[in-house]
């Protein structure tokens, strides 16, 4: 019989995002064996979504949140759904930044059930916001040093974790995130000039950076122009900066569906660069699925991505650094490739593995201890 797992996500597709594709990459491979059978309760501020459909192979169960228009989710159903241990054998809270794996885990924690969580930190563009977060780890600390298993998905969020949440000596594992994306179709080729730039529309996502850099790399690259890969309320800003910057005509802004896996090869294999100039990524998945498809990515080297810099997968910009510098890192990469081998990096199926190596672990534990009592 399965081990029934229940994944909690504060937002799931086709809400987009870091933590929704690794809950989609991850849940349909556990879900694909005979081993698991996997269930993804969210949330759906638009009260449009199906409560209860199935894709994938992956159950998926919606509940209500509030407010509609703000990134903190408040689902009080989530605790009703969580509390019925005769449905499940596991929860799995997927990142931390929400009340919703909250609620997650004080439902399972009073009524028994083992509950593992990936931390899935990320950045804001408030910067209030920001500065809470360290409150904010410390606070659900408690609540993590009780988890069966607690998992981050970079060395660097393990560190900054197990800090700020005054973790001590509790384990922390870590499971990166893959990149795996379909084969580029025969033909693919990058297009000269393409500068792709993925990620939300939000400021602290460094997009607006890209765009300040672009007139510099115009200077050297004639032909350069940008695309942007999202969605989200910073599009407006965005604009008007390239309007200012007389480079409203080389900047296009679009976005790939989250399941067109395909689409998301052929777009970032077009790209003569990636940017990713975030201030804050704990282990971005777009690049390293630009990675995957070998594409040179030029990143802001610190978090997640810092960590992808000292690895030599990613060339690093100085947080802070000039425009016209940037620009001369992103003409570097696209104008002289590297010709290095890359290290073997980690893929979905590994990160799948890793997690069902995890459950095994937390479940097999539990059912010692149960026959222990059971025989005492």
């Amino acid at each position: 019989m399965a081990f029934r797992v229940l994944m909690v996500c504060a937002r799931y597709l086709p809400d987009m995002g870091g933590i929704e594709m690794h809950v989609y990459e991850v849940a349909r491979r556990l879900a694909a064996s005979s081993e698991f059978e996997i269930t993804i309760l969210s949330t759906d501020r638009s009260r449009s979504r199906p409560a209860d459909e199935v894709v994938d192979g992956v159950r998926i169960l919606r509940v209500p949140a509030w407010p509609k228009n703000r990134d903190y989710y408040f689902a009080p159903a989530v605790s009703g759904v969580v509390g019925q241990p005769q449905r499940w054998d596991l929860v799995h809270c997927q990142g931390i930044h929400t009340p919703v794996p909250i609620l997650a885990m004080r439902a399972a924690k009073r009524v028994g059930l083992p509950y593992v969580v990936t931390f899935h930190t990320g950045g804001h563009t408030l910067r209030h916001r920001n500065a809470l977060r360290s409150v904010q780890w410390r606070l659900v600390g408690p609540m993590l040093k009780q988890a069966d298993s607690l998992i981050a998905v970079s060395q660097f969020e393990a560190a900054q974790l197990a800090t700020q949440a005054h973790l001590g000596a509790t384990p922390i594992k870590v499971i990166r995130n893959g990149g795996t994306l379909p084969a580029l179709p025969p033909g693919t080729q990058a297009v000269p000039g393409r500068i792709v730039s993925p990620g939300r529309l939000e400021r602290y996502k460094g997009h607006h950076r890209v765009i300040e850099a672009l007139p510099h790399v115009l200077r050297g690259v004639p032909e350069a122009h940008l695309v942007i890969l999202g969605r989200g309320s910073y599009e407006a800003e965005l604009r008007s900066l390239a309007e200012r910057l007389n480079v409203a005509d080389r900047v296009t802004i679009g976005h790939v569906e989250p399941a067109d896996r395909t689409g998301m090869a052929v777009t970032l294999g077009q790209a003569s660069v990636v940017a990713a100039f975030s201030d804050y990524e704990a282990h971005p998945v777009a690049v390293m699925e630009a990675l995957s498809v070998g594409r040179p990515v030029v990143g802001y080297a610190s978090s997640g991505i810092g960590e992808l810099v000292t690895e030599g997968l990613v060339a690093g910009v100085t947080p802070g650094t000039p425009a016209a510098e940037a620009a001369g890192q992103l003409l570097q990469a696209m104008t002289r490739p590297s010709s290095r081998t890359l290290p073997e990096m980690p893929t979905w199926d590994t990160a799948a593995g890793q997690i069902a190596m995890v459950y095994r672990n937390v479940l097999h534990s539990r059912q010692a201890v149960s026959a222990l009592g059971t025989t005492s």
